[in-house]
């Protein structure tokens, strides 16, 4: 390992732009996107701002370890899947319901009346075909200037980042399932 000296000085000067709505997407094969969207939630809440989380590929029921928390806090986070692909047994219904979901997530968008929305794995109904891209992109062009939107999910489209205000690619280095450690609760869900 290098030993650095720390900066004494700040290595870029501090932004004069105006303070607006951000577009921030979490993409990228590593583990850690959703996990950084709830951790700006939390953030935002701390502060007293409105938010709301909006899960594509989660079944309305779920009681992972955000729900149970969000709901604790007074943060509402809602389902809007039935699972993944892998476990859907109709995929038309499961893209049905990503449109009724994105429909849902898009009313809150132009309402502005959060300061924060995320929209948890909504890469993948996206890749899937299941919503168009242009609706979504419209949304967040024409969204109030003060809604901030958190977009999480592998492959972000060349479309949606060239859009976004910051894009952070989570990327895999290493990670348990390859060393056949399963999934535990408290980590993945």
């Amino acid at each position: 390992m290098q030993i650095e000296t720390p900066p004494t000085e700040r290595s870029t000067p501090r932004p004069d732009g105006e303070r607006r709505g951000l577009v921030i997407v979490h993409t990228g094969d590593g583990k850690g996107k959703s996990t950084a969207a709830f951790g700006l939630a939390l953030r935002a809440h701390g502060r007293g701002k409105p938010v709301k989380i909006y899960q594509f590929m989660k079944v309305p029921s779920a009681r992972f370890g955000e729900h149970r928390m969000f709901g604790q806090l007074g943060i509402p986070i809602e389902g809007l899947g039935d699972g993944f692909s892998w476990k859907s047994r109709d995929l038309d219904h499961s893209a049905q319901l990503a449109r009724d979901g994105w429909a849902r997530a898009e009313a809150t968008i132009r309402a502005g009346a959060h300061f924060l929305v995320v929209l948890d794995e909504i890469m993948y109904p996206i890749r899937y075909g299941w919503l168009p891209l242009e609706p979504v992109l419209a949304a967040l062009r024409e969204r109030p200037a003060d809604v901030h939107v958190v977009l999480t999910g592998r492959n972000a489209p060349d479309e949606l980042v060239a859009l976004a205000d910051t894009v952070t690619e989570m990327r895999l280095v290493k990670h348990h399932y390859q060393a056949g450690v399963p999934a535990q609760r408290g980590i993945e869900d």
